[in-house]
């Protein structure tokens, strides 16, 4: 990190040995203004010193695509969607976990029992590796659910 002349101020890099899996969400969350993959050139390097240093923002071509791809929601092939462990009813009711329905608007909507609701998030949250309904809320949400 490089601080900038305000105190309040700092410069957010993150430079990756290869591809930003998912850390790329989180770097641009902290505020990254630059993001590289290792092995960039000399060049390529000391013009985003100078770009970052000057307000601005670099991002090298293979993660601006999947930037573009976060910004719009991609929803690219099956395989590519978010959560590939989750079967698609699995996925349509942490979408409208994300979108902040309880069990019971959910089995209403998915005309489903509240049992059935409650088992499909108790597995939605054992594939998810996660303890409580706002930890699974903040992945669907950082994969681009809960929007609609």
């Amino acid at each position: 990190m490089r601080k900038e002349s305000s105190p309040s101020r700092w410069r957010t890099w993150t430079w990756t040995p290869g591809s930003p899996g998912g850390c790329l969400l989180a770097a641009l969350r902290a505020g990254a203004r630059c993001y590289l993959v290792k092995g960039v050139g000399r060049e390529a390097v000391l013009n985003a010193v100078r770009t970052v240093a000057l307000g601005g923002a670099v991002f090298g071509p293979e993660i601006a695509g999947r930037i573009g791809a976060l910004l719009v929601g991609d929803r690219g092939p099956a395989s590519a969607r978010p959560f590939p462990d989750l079967t698609e009813r699995e996925r349509e009711v942490l979408d409208m976990v994300a979108r902040g329905l309880d069990n019971r608007r959910i089995a209403r909507e998915l005309v489903l029992s509240e049992n059935t609701v409650r088992n499909h998030v108790s597995r939605i949250f054992t594939k998810l590796q996660v303890a409580h309904r706002a930890a699974a809320v903040s992945q669907a949400r950082d994969a681009g659910l809960g929007r609609t």
